[in-house]
């Protein structure tokens, strides 16, 4: 007969996640890591990081992408932390935490935004607001494919 705590450990065995480091320590900060869990669809282990930075100023997230690819065994480059808020009073900040499993996977899911702030993309320049506007009311005044060639602009 089977007995419930079987039954338990059959049921937490089935669904804990692989063991990952948990904390690290340096310069007074403490990094910890916690709901850590595999997303095997995104190609991405996805956390919640906890900061102890106690009597300091909040650290930076670079730094924070430093200890979390020395606690996971990976470059800084395929991990993406956001959403930092510090509780009142300070001592703890409390974010997210993404790591890639490669920089193509990063780039194929990550939005488009949080890719520019990481270096890894180029933001787009647009044409002035008055250029636009230009542009547009010289296409109104034509019909079909002339359109293309009268948005280019003129020929000097």
């Amino acid at each position: 007969m089977i007995s419930a705590t079987d039954v338990i450990s059959w049921v937490t065995g089935f669904y804990s996640c692989p063991k990952a480091p948990s904390s690290w320590t340096s310069e007074g900060a403490t990094i910890r890591t916690r709901k850590f869990m595999t997303n095997r669809l995104l190609c991405r282990k996805q956390m919640i990081v906890d900061v102890l930075h106690p009597g300091k100023a909040t650290v930076a997230k670079t730094d924070v992408r430093e200890k979390l690819a020395r606690m996971y065994k990976t470059t800084p480059d395929v991990i993406f932390c956001f959403g930092f808020k510090t509780k009142f009073g300070g001592g703890k900040t409390t974010g997210f935490g993404l790591i890639y499993d490669s920089l193509d996977f990063a780039k194929k899911f990550e939005p488009k935004y949080r890719l520019i702030r990481h270096g890894v993309a180029e933001k787009l320049q647009r044409a002035g607001r008055k250029q636009r506007k230009e542009r547009k009311n010289r296409q109104k005044k034509v019909r079909g494919t002339k359109k293309a060639k009268v948005g280019t602009g003129k020929k000097k």
